[in-house]
């Protein structure tokens, strides 16, 4: 009987990372585990609506995150007026699957309020460096994991948008986001049409470690990696294939992609664009 409710677990974990954990235990959450272990993200929706009281639910069972020292640095922005919409969506031509979404957020990190309550306090906000900024980001993107799971836990997709901060600035000023406030990630949201495809992850070997950091094995792991994921998901489409040419490489592997990804400038202007926004980052 045991065996019943763990096998889908393990399948789905194999499927993930080619071996399932290696000392795992039958555990009463095992259904959650399952769903988290299954989980993918959504970029084709219906046309129904998602209704703003849904979206206020979401976003208040997000909002009991976990959150840095208690001090709840982070805020959602549910984008409903269809002219500001539209304004969004332009920013983000080459993905037009994002302007079809029936809903649309933003998530940002806050360290305005705590430098409110220090001035409301009569005392001197004296951590102005790095950490301030980091600790809001983090914030910001515990809420953004949470809203994920109670989203698809209420039967509907998203998929979340890192691209927002690729036009950080317009985005700053489309919200009307102070200084100290900046804008993490977009989430797109609605009613999943479809199924979507569960992607493969670096091997546990890879990113999970024990004691101390660990590379042993690393480029074996990756090309291992690149050869299972390239057999359960191919790319189809080779990255900046129009500005390079096609390059011949059997198979386009997940390395070679993200390789080209970063090796164009993305987002170097993020930094200025954060100080601009009031932060000291060092």
């Amino acid at each position: 009987m045991v065996d019943e409710p763990v096998r889908p677990l393990q399948d789905q974990f194999a499927h993930r990372f080619g071996d399932p954990p290696a000392h795992y235990e039958p555990t009463t959450g095992n259904e959650t585990l399952a769903y988290l272990a299954g989980r993918s993200s959504h970029r084709r929706y219906s046309a129904r609506p998602v209704d703003a009281a849904l979206i206020e639910t979401l976003s208040a069972a997000a909002l009991c995150a976990p959150t840095k020292s208690d001090l709840q640095q982070r805020d959602i922005v549910s984008v409903q007026d269809p002219s500001l919409r539209n304004k969004i969506n332009g920013l983000f031509p080459e993905s037009s699957w994002i302007a079809k979404a029936p809903a649309f957020l933003i998530f940002c990190g806050n360290n305005r309020r705590q430098r409110q309550i220090h001035q409301w306090r009569g005392r001197p906000f004296v951590n102005d460096h790095l950490d301030a900024f980091f600790n809001a980001a983090v914030d910001a993107a515990i809420v953004l994991a949470t809203f994920v799971v109670a989203v698809e836990r209420a039967g509907l997709g998203c998929c979340p948008i890192s691209a927002v901060r690729n036009h950080a600035e317009q985005i700053s000023g489309l919200l009307g986001l102070p200084d100290h406030v900046f804008p993490v990630a977009g989430l797109t949201l609605g009613w999943p049409e479809g199924e979507s495809e569960v992607s493969p992850r670096l091997p546990l070997a890879v990113t999970l470690h024990t004691d101390r950091f660990s590379e042993q094995g690393l480029r074996d792991h990756m090309d291992a990696y690149d050869a299972r994921r390239a057999a359960l998901q191919p790319i189809s489409k080779q990255r900046f294939a129009g500005e390079e040419g096609y390059a011949d490489v059997t198979p386009y592997t997940w390395s070679e992609d993200k390789a080209r990804q970063y090796s164009k400038p993305e987002r170097v202007d993020f930094g200025a664009f954060i100080r601009s926004k009031g932060f000291t980052l060092d």
